[in-house]
């Protein structure tokens, strides 16, 4: 009797766990498949879910009959994120190792700074730092965004890192430190491999803010820096707005965040659990 009721338990809670994973999977599965649909079809009410599918807005998305090219935002995009995401780990990780395993006086007073940086909202520091930019010559210029994506990225790195580093034994850093490595031998061959997972996802969590964020770069940048959100709003025109073009275009530039979600989902679970049962 106990063992068919905790079968029937365990199906109740496989069951609610797919509906939940496939309540979370409908919009973007019908943005899929709106991208798939023509214009006039994607634009009926109700929509129409059986109409015949093409792949015309994924051509006009990449310039068939338009000669617009998607490449030269999304390798913005691409350079701002990895190379923003790059400089947060190298400053990230020992900042935590600081304040986990060998911690600073009044650390507690260092990560509410830390924490303190994102009480203000975007927007409120939106005109200083354009003005800046104007003063300096830095208006749409890539590696403003890289500067901007590393400072907001950082305090929350900072204290995802100090968390997975607290998990590190003490013990292997103590046998380390006899057998004479020094502070960078410690951080790259025994405290990296360790914490892996914790990087993993800090550096996937880091990835996605930077890919996704478009406040600071529609304000900052022009022709020659534009990012992928920004090139997504060139397709609300006056003349109205292209639900199938824009479902397209938003597919593909969500491709690259899916990719790396999938190709670090193991670390990615791994890492947001450490701590989680002591």
């Amino acid at each position: 009797m106990t063992s068919i009721r905790g079968t029937v338990r365990r199906g109740a809670w496989g069951i609610a766990a797919w509906a939940c994973g496939l309540f979370f999977f409908l919009p973007f599965g019908w943005m899929v498949l709106t991208s798939l649909h023509s214009e006039p079809d994607a634009a009926t009410n109700p929509p129409s879910v059986g109409a015949p599918l093409t792949l015309q807005g994924y051509r006009e998305f990449f310039g068939a009959g338009t000669g617009t090219s998607p490449w030269p935002p999304l390798v913005n995009s691409l350079t701002a994120s990895l190379v923003s995401t790059a400089l947060v780990l190298a400053l990230a990780i020992p900042a935590a190792y600081a304040l986990s395993i060998k911690p600073v006086r009044k650390w507690t007073d260092v990560l509410f700074f830390f924490l303190s940086t994102k009480m203000l909202p975007a927007v409120a520091g939106l005109l200083p730092v354009y003005l800046i930019a104007k003063n300096a010559g830095l208006l749409d210029n890539i590696w403003l965004l890289v500067v901007l994506y590393t400072s907001m990225n950082l305090p929350i790195a900072v204290w995802m890192m100090r968390s997975f580093l607290a998990e590190v034994p003490v013990e292997i850093l103590e046998a380390a430190s006899i057998d004479g490595a020094g502070l960078p031998t410690v951080l790259i061959r025994i405290v990296g491999p360790v914490a892996a997972p914790g990087i993993a996802a800090t550096a996937l969590i880091s990835f996605i803010f930077s890919w996704n964020e478009l406040l600071f770069a529609r304000v900052l940048t022009g022709v020659v820096a534009g990012t992928a959100p920004v090139f997504l709003t060139g397709f609300v025109t006056s003349q109205g707005l292209f639900l199938a073009k824009v479902c397209a275009a938003a597919v593909c530039v969500s491709l690259p965040v899916l990719v790396a979600g999938f190709a670090a989902q193991d670390k990615l679970v791994q890492g947001l659990s450490l701590g989680a049962v002591k």
